[in-house]
Order: structure tokens, then C-alpha cells, then sequence
């Protein structure tokens, strides 16, 4: 079998079996023909006969090409699932990444809006015009919910409960949720789906939620220009993107008591220790907590 046809089925495999996202497998797509490049380039064309060597030189000529430490072990795990992949179902030794050891991420923390900020923000959507109203409603349910961008697209007028204020998203791995949102984003979202939607649809026939100026469904690339026109007209000076908005809805809800089971369920985590790093980003609060509550502080 060609490595072209091992790659079509491990692309099957993450795609159909283990429920990856379709950014999840582009990326490792990318990633995986970025090696098989590699290895021509080295003179091997069987990957059977792939050793640690070419591993090791590999992932020395992407530090070379100053990739940052996230990408370089996104890019060992993409090859090192594949070839533990190949090695169940084509007898391909699994053994060149196995021992090869990613890098330390960096500490970066998340971004976020301090809620003044972001009141601005919010008090800078004004406007009766259709597209103000479907930006307005856009971010009061981000902001409401902390759902991931890919989620928010892909929601449905069908997913929605106005009557109980709670929207089922479907998340990583296909796994359903339901989450729910404040009056704020209620009385937003009313006032775009009776209003504004109708008149963004014009002739066209579909039930995803937000639309565009064209009547069709919003992408990633779209919210992300919806967002950077909403901080020009709100006048602020940082940089936007659109999971500072989830970070932010984390943040505010740890600064203000939830607790840390019930933000990691509300975001979607599988696993608590991706929640965790939010505690970082609020240590301020807790520190500036303790100097007005402490008799001794």
C-alpha cells in the first residue's frame, strides 16, 4: 500500500471513527503531508523505513524554521497518531516517535476583556439597521455563553429554546451540549430573529442562526471581521480575536464565584486542567480581594 493510501484511510479513521473537527483534520492533513515532503526530500520514499533519526532531524528543521513550541508538538502528535495508526493496520513501525519527546508549551495566558472594557464595547452597538442587530445579538451570545466560534456557526434556529433561554451547541468530538444564556442576550436575539434576520434572508431558505449580509450562514473568517469592525467603532485600542471572548467568559464568571467545575462544564472541557488556566488570569482579583478583606493585610 502507497503512503498516499495510508493517508486517505487514517484521514477517514480521525474523521469518521474519532469524531475530529473539520479544522482538527486539516490541520493534521497538513502536518502529515508537511513530513511525507520531508522524508522525499531525505530520500525515503517507504515509510516502513522510517527511524528516529528522521524524526529528530525533522523536528530540528522546524525549530530551525522558528515554529513556536504549540505547533511543533501539534505537528509530533498529528505523525506520532498516524504511525501508531499505520502500525495496527499496515505494520508500520511505530517506534521513530514513540521515543522522541515534545517540547515544553509556552505559559501564555489567555486574553480578556476587563468588564469595563467590554461595556464599552457592548454600549458602541447601537443602531436599528439589520446588520447592527445581528452584531449585537452575536456577541451578547458569545459573551453569554463562552461557546467556541466553530460552535457558534454552526447553531440552528432549531437549537435554540427562546422560551427557557438555553442554546444546544455541538462541540469538540461531536459531543453535545446545552447552555445557558442571560436576559441580556435574550432580549438581543429576539430582537434579531424577528427583526433582522428576516430582512438579511431576503428570498433565501435555512436555519442557521446568524447569517450574513448575503443571507447565507456566518463563517469563523466572517465573526472574526464582525468583531474587529465592532472594536473600530467602539474605539478600543487592543487587538480582538474571537476566543478572547470565551476567555472572558471564563475569567468573569471565576472572578465573580463560579466554580471550577462549573465553568470547565459550561465551556465544554473534557478535562479540568484545560480549565485551570484561568485561575492564573485571576489571581489579581484574588489578590486585591485578600488586601480589602484581611484585618492584617
Amino acid at each position: 500500500m502507497t503512503k498516499e493510501q495510508m493517508l486517505e484511510s487514517f484521514m477517514s479513521y480521525i474523521q469518521l471513527e474519532k469524531n475530529y473537527s473539520a479544522h482538527t483534520v486539516h490541520q493534521y492533513l497538513q502536518d502529515l503531508e508537511g513530513f511525507f515532503l520531508f522524508l522525499e526530500q531525505e530520500g525515503v520514499s517507504d515509510l516502513h523505513e522510517v527511524e528516529y533519526l528522521h524524526a529528530r532531524n525533522y523536528v530540528t528543521k522546524l525549530y530551525e524554521a522558528e515554529l513556536s513550541r504549540t505547533s511543533i508538538s501539534r505537528k509530533i502528535s498529528a505523525i506520532r497518531s498516524f504511525f501508531r495508526y499505520g502500525n495496527r493496520e499496515f505494520g508500520l513501525s511505530e517506534a521513530a516517535f514513540r521515543s522522541l519527546f515534545h517540547p515544553k508549551k509556552e505559559e501564555r495566558l489567555p486574553q480578556f476583556f476587563y468588564e469595563e472594557e467590554l461595556e464599552q464595547l457592548f454600549a458602541s452597538l447601537t443602531g436599528e439597521d439589520a446588520l447592527s442587530l445581528r452584531n449585537r445579538a452575536l456577541l451578547e451570545l458569545l459573551y453569554a455563553t463562552g461557546m467556541r466560534v466553530s460552535e457558534c456557526v454552526s447553531i440552528k434556529m432549531k437549537d435554540l429554546d427562546r422560551h427557557m433561554h438555553i442554546v444546544k451547541v455541538l462541540g469538540k468530538g461531536r459531543k453535545e451540549r446545552y447552555i445557558p444564556y442571560g436576559q441580556f442576550a435574550h432580549d438581543a436575539l429576539e430582537l434579531y430573529i424577528d427583526s433582522a434576520r428576516p430582512r438579511l434572508m431576503k428570498s433565501k431558505e435555512h436555519e442557521m442562526l446568524f447569517v450574513n449580509s448575503r443571507g447565507d450562514g456566518v463563517t469563523d473568517r466572517g465573526i472574526r471581521h464582525i468583531l474587529n469592525e465592532c472594536m473600530k467603532k467602539a474605539s478600543l485600542n487592543s487587538s480582538i480575536y474571537p476566543h478572547m471572548i470565551r476567555h472572558t467568559f471564563a475569567t468573569h464568571l471565576l472572578n465573580n464565584g463560579a466554580d471550577m467545575r462549573t465553568v470547565q462544564e459550561l465551556l465544554g472541557h473534557a478535562h479540568l486542567s484545560s480549565t485551570q488556566v484561568y485561575t492564573h488570569v485571576t489571581k489579581d482579583h484574588l489578590r486585591n480581594t485578600y488586601l480589602k478583606a484581611h484585618p492584617r493585610a
